[in-house]
């Protein structure tokens, strides 16, 4: 009879500590995926161009992220309208949001008031793409515009190289641009001339594409008409918004997109298309999906009281295309860290169908606006 008590004793206990293990387990689950105040987190989150397939990899790279942490992403378009987005700004601080995430600015110096304002409310900012130029931006993650536009020029060149025997020959090679005032355009140029311009007998002449297929269109015919067999080669900035119009601008020449050896940087599925029917040659991609999975991520760990990488680190993940990042000062923003993404040369360092590449990863959503 003792041993029975004792037995049902053990037993009760036993359930008993089973069962507060159970809810203690549930109660580090909760806090882990809130605030150090019990409270599930919240991150605004400003894009543009929401059907942009870049833009669409911000936002579905962030849901997932947030899905995974149990915290919320509120999202808005801010329209490209640098009014409108300060809007949102101050929107955000009123909700007192945990988080903000910029992924969607055009003009980044007529942001800064709103920048300031969320820093002055102790909102930590990710950003993503470009970066404000002012205010306190606590981590900017891209990759490198002008390392990736170097990284495409010297394949470019090298494709050069291999129609012409291996030399490169005395000609012009048409540089398709972005909007000419745009920092973005600017430093595309500053890594394509880094490459090129150690080839005097190339002569560089720039056709505004102006980010959209009619202006690269456009500009590419009136080029192809100018210098004709002079042109060694065209390279298009981003080919994911430009490349599409300068391959038709070719072919309605009567010539072959092949013999111009495209590259750029930014693919998207416009560009891998472009490339798996051999009409670009290489683009670099910009890792935009993984950017805004890192941004909620590091939002999340700073809201829980966890460091995120600080300047002079470099940041190491096996098996993801953007590593290794190295962590350096923002040179845009007033203060603030620069994680810098490798983008992969596709498909010459990586593989067109490689399930690693959001163009791919995503490729359901694209097959749906296809329909």
């Amino acid at each position: 009879m003792k041993i029975k008590w004792i037995t049902g004793l053990v037993t009760v206990l036993a359930l008993a500590m089973l069962l507060s293990g159970c809810a203690s387990g549930q109660s580090e689950k909760k806090s882990e995926t809130a605030g150090q105040d019990g409270k599930q987190l919240v991150f605004g989150m400003i894009i543009k161009d929401p059907t942009a397939p870049f833009i669409q990899a911000f936002i579905n790279g962030a849901e997932s992220k947030a899905k995974e942490l149990g915290v919320k992403v509120d999202i808005k378009d801010g329209q490209a309208d640098s009014l409108k987005i300060m809007e949102l700004m101050d929107n955000f601080i009123v909700q007192k949001v945990d988080g903000f995430i910029m992924a969607g600015a055009v003009d980044l110096k007529a942001i800064v008031p709103g920048v300031k304002k969320l820093n002055e409310a102790g909102i930590p900012i990710m950003a993503l793409d470009t970066s404000p130029e002012g205010g306190k931006v606590d981590m900017f993650l891209s990759f490198d515009i002008e390392q990736s536009s170097k990284k495409a020029a010297e394949a470019f060149v090298q494709g050069i190289k291999d129609r012409n025997g291996g030399e490169v020959p005395k000609g012009v090679v048409v540089e398709i641009t972005g909007s000419l005032e745009d920092m973005f355009t600017q430093a595309c140029t500053k890594g394509f001339r880094s490459v090129v311009d150690q080839y005097p007998q190339l002569t560089v002449v720039q056709g505004e594409g102006k980010w959209n297929n009619d202006d690269s269109n456009k500009r590419t015919s009136d080029l192809i008409t100018r210098y004709g067999k002079e042109i060694k080669g065209i390279y298009v900035q981003t080919p994911d918004i430009m490349g599409a119009g300068v391959v038709t601008a070719i072919e309605a020449a009567g010539l072959n997109p092949k013999d111009y050896g495209i590259t750029g940087i930014c693919m998207g599925p416009e560009g891998l298309q472009l490339i798996n029917e051999g009409k670009v040659l290489a683009i670099v991609e910009q890792p935009a999906f993984e950017s805004a999975q890192l941004a909620v991520q590091y939002l999340y760990d700073l809201k829980n009281g966890k460091e995120i990488p600080k300047i002079g680190d470099t940041v190491t993940k096996d098996n993801a295309l953007w590593s290794p990042a190295k962590v350096i000062e923002n040179p845009w923003a007033d203060e603030g860290a620069y994680m810098v993404l490798q983008g992969p040369l596709v498909p010459l360092e990586v593989k067109a169908d490689n399930p690693l590449l959001w163009e791919n990863k995503l490729s359901s959503l694209w097959k749906q606006e296809n329909k």
